[in-house]
Formats: structure tokens, sequence, C-alpha cells
């Protein structure tokens, strides 16, 4: 379709390129992001239902993982069913006050998953750290008060992203060079200047992530020194594996959110099938590890889930 340049046209409707220049592959593209979505959502579904179903993993551990599991299906149900459309039905049109609407799913559940990771690695530097306490540190009520903290601050401060774009006035092309509605490729179609914008959600994004990186990796630095510390090399080494596969995750969501963080403050010489391609793994990739880490890892989980399927089998 091609771009549409009047100064006075109407904002109800906006059109999604998805990767340009990669346009004649958004077939085949579809069909790995499909699989992705599919594990993610049976994956996350199964963890909520065990630990539902299970009283032994009502510990905060679990619940947490609860919390960061309903993140990731809001998450990439926001984001995939509509790629979906766009890759394989050639579905380009998209209402403004849907791409307003997405965009605040994303950006905002986006800050949750940062916030539940960290509230994990809290999890984790307690029960390795100090384990003679870690009920009596996370009660029911506190766990509570952070999954609601992680969520208030989500809102609060990504509810402006779509109010501040819903004032702005467009008038230059309708297209959006992405595959979802992202606020950076949303607000450069503006025809004013909107400098102070952009300032505020890469000032929001980069406190709220650098905040949260910083004290993830000092959670993990005590609780490699703990661990580091433990008489037995047994227990040295499980704990070790746990903490390995639970900082790969983070690694992932994190290096593709600063890739695309400094992509839009200094990568102007980045192509943007690169750039957009790594902003869809940032997306769809931690809701599909989640659960494999997190769930498969975990051997409470993985005992239980092998215990229901072998009592259907019989």
């Amino acid at each position: 379709m091609s771009p549409m340049n009047d100064s006075h046209f109407s904002t109800s409707t906006f059109f999604l390129v998805g990767i340009p220049g990669l346009e004649y592959l958004h077939t085949w593209i579809g069909i790995p992001f499909c699989s992705l979505y599919v594990v993610a959502v049976v994956g996350n579904m199964t963890i909520l239902s065990v630990v539902r179903a299970e009283r032994s993993l009502h510990e905060p551990m679990f619940f947490f993982l609860c919390m960061l599991s309903v993140t990731d299906l809001v998450l990439s149900t926001s984001t995939l069913p509509r790629m979906l459309c766009l890759f394989w039905l050639g579905s380009r049109q998209i209402a403004f006050d849907a791409c307003l609407t997405q965009m605040f799913f994303i950006h905002s559940f986006t800050a949750m998953e940062s916030g539940f990771f960290l509230a994990m690695a809290f999890d984790r530097y307690v029960a390795i750290c100090n384990p003679l306490r870690h009920t009596t540190i996370l009660t029911n009520g506190r766990i509570a008060k952070i999954g609601g903290a992680v969520v208030l601050r989500g809102v609060a401060f990504f509810s402006p992203h779509p109010i501040l774009l819903k004032q702005l006035p467009y008038c230059r092309t309708r297209i959006i060079a992405h595959t979802y509605c992202e606020f950076m490729a949303v607000v450069k179609l503006a025809c004013v200047d909107t400098g102070s914008t952009k300032r505020y959600s890469l000032s929001v994004a980069s406190v709220i992530g650098s905040c949260d990186g910083f004290f993830i990796v000092i959670s993990y630095v005590l609780i490699l020194r703990a661990v580091f510390r433990l008489p037995s090399r047994e227990a040295s080494l499980k704990a070790l594996g746990t903490c390995s596969s639970h900082v790969c995750v983070i690694l992932v969501f994190y290096s593709t959110a600063v890739f695309t963080f400094l992509t839009h403050r200094f990568g102007h010489n980045v192509p943007p099938q690169v750039h957009i391609f790594i902003a869809n793994i940032y997306l769809l990739v931690p809701p599909f590890l989640n659960p494999i880490v997190y769930g498969v890892r975990t051997k409470k989980i993985r005992d239980h889930v092998l215990g229901a399927l072998r009592v259907k089998s019989v």
C-alpha cells in the first residue's frame, strides 16, 4: 500500500509494514514466531495450573513465577496474534486506538517483566543467603505488595505514552515501519517536534531497566558468593545450575532490551531489518524461555507434570 501524505488525514487507521525489505519472507518468518507463541502459551498456562493445583508449590518462588507467567501471556498475546495476521493474511490496517492500546500493553508489561525478574532474584537471594528467615521475610502479604508495586509501576510510568500520542497531530504518512505499534515507531509520524516526548519515554525505560538490572546483578553476586561458601560441592553445583539458567533468561531479556534502546538513541545506521527483528526477539523469546527454564528445570513442577501425564496415560 502506498504511503498517504495528506497533511489533514484522519488518524483513525494506521498501517503496519512488518519487517521492511523482508516482506517476501513474512509467511516463513511467521512459522517460527507462531511456534514460539504456542510454546509460550502452553508452557505458561501449565505453570499456572500446576501451581494452583499443587499446595506444596504455594511458596514465594512459585508465586512470583505465576506473576511472571501472567505477564508473559499478556505480553505475547498483545503482539503475536496481530503480527501473524500481518505475516499470513496481509492484514496491515490497525485502528489508531487499538494501536495505542497495544503500545500500552507492550511497554507496561515489559516493565512488569523486568520487575518480576528482580523480585525472583530477590527471592533467590533470601532463599540461599538467609534460608532460615525466607518464609518470615517473604510472607504472602509482602509477596502481594511486591507484585502490586511492580504492576502499579508499569501502569503509572507507561500510561502517559498513549495519552501523549493521542494529543499529537499526524500529518505525514500513516505507515508504521514495524511489526507492532512501538512507541518510537509511531511518534516519528507526528508533524511537530517530539523531542520532549521521546526523552520522556527513553528516560523512563532507561531508569527502570538500569535500576532493575543493577539490583539483579547485586543479588546474583551475593548469591554466587554464598554458593561458593557452601560446604557441600553437590549443593554448590546444584545452586549454580539453577542460577545459571535463570541468568541466561535474564541476559536474553536485557541484552535485546539494551540493543533496542541504544538503536533508538544512537543506532541510526543500524539496518531496520536488524532492529525490528531484535525488537521481536525482545518480546517473543523470554515468554518462550521462561516456562522452560523456570518450569521444566524446576524439579517440583517437572515431577508434578510428569506424574499427571502418567496418570492420564494409564
